[in-house]
């Protein structure tokens, strides 16, 4: 992919098309803003050196978004108070992961070392449904929680540009696997996102531009969430541990490595939707087995 602009918005393509643990990020110039800085790290130390990067906003708090946040400790750091906390303290960062002690190491290390994981205050917090004016251009701060408690998109009504973040329009679906992420808000920041009228989407992995028509790219996407708990019933026809159900690999399609990760993301997904299920009386568990025990309760929403 290559860099693109839009009036003063420019599009920095991730590494390995901003596939994790690499993300896309956005420059804002004239302001010097720079929006989730984990795309190329050689090239946000020359974009700090040739253009002035003057302050570092974050759509959330995870790793794959905030990997070269270290070449601008010096510099301001906005980001929404719900999603604060992880980032001034690793241990907070891995109860938010809902990481259990045998796999804590594993992630310690890779966050400090792959990820460059320093402890950051916040210089000031971003706020769902303020308008920032940044010169001739405005951005309003969209509150979308569910992929993380105090995610952010952004819009720019201007140039009719929006920001998305992590709900990224890609065929692997929403992620709403941690500790704080909710299924319900999910859903519902993506229909807050549809509905806006931008000409152009950017978003934070892959693709990472998209024009009008969309052509149902964000019904696609939501519509990810549907099909997982329909694989995750018809697994479900015969009791299941919860370490048998993260095997079948619905969210992954099958084994990958290193197996600490896709594991850890079939586990906290899988239980995401098991405790769904269970509050909707659709799946019980038993003995440590979950079963379904009513084949005539599907999806809600």
């Amino acid at each position: 992919m290559e860099e693109q602009t839009f009036g003063p918005i420019r599009f920095l393509p991730g590494e390995n098309r901003g596939r994790y643990p690499y993300c896309n990020s956005i420059y804002i110039e004239g302001a010097g803003i720079l929006i989730d800085p984990a795309s190329n790290r050689e090239r946000l130390t020359r974009l700090r050196s040739e253009q002035g990067v003057k302050m570092v906003w974050l759509s959330h708090w995870h790793e794959d978004h905030f990997m070269h946040l270290d070449l601008f400790d010096d510099l301001p750091f906005w980001v929404s108070s719900l999603d604060a906390p992880p980032l001034a303290d690793l241990s907070t960062f891995i109860q938010w992961y809902g990481l259990s002690e045998e796999e804590r190491p594993f992630w310690e290390s890779i966050l400090l070392d792959q990820f460059h994981f320093r402890s950051r205050q916040a210089s000031r917090f971003l706020v769902g449904g303020e308008t920032i004016r940044l010169g001739p251009l405005s951005v309003d701060v969209i509150s979308t929680p569910g992929h993380t408690p105090g995610h952010v998109a952004f819009y720019f009504p201007e140039i009719s540009v929006l920001f998305a973040g992590d709900y990224d329009l890609t065929r692997f679906g929403p992620w709403y696997g941690d500790l704080f992420s909710s299924m319900d808000q999910t859903r519902n920041s993506i229909d807050l996102l549809k509905n806006i009228s931008a000409s152009v989407v950017m978003t934070g992995h892959e693709t990472g531009i998209f024009r009008q028509p969309l052509n149902g790219l964000w019904e696609n996407y939501s519509g990810v969430i549907k099909e997982r708990e329909k694989k995750l019933l018809a697994l479900l026809e015969k009791p299941k541990t919860l370490e048998e159900i993260v095997e079948s690999w619905i969210i992954y399609g099958k084994p990958r490595s290193p197996k600490e990760f896709f594991a850890f993301g079939e586990r906290v997904h899988m239980k995401k939707h098991l405790d769904d299920l269970q509050k909707r009386g659709v799946v019980i568990q038993e003995k440590g087995l979950y079963r379904k025990i009513s084949p005539t309760v599907g999806f809600k929403g």
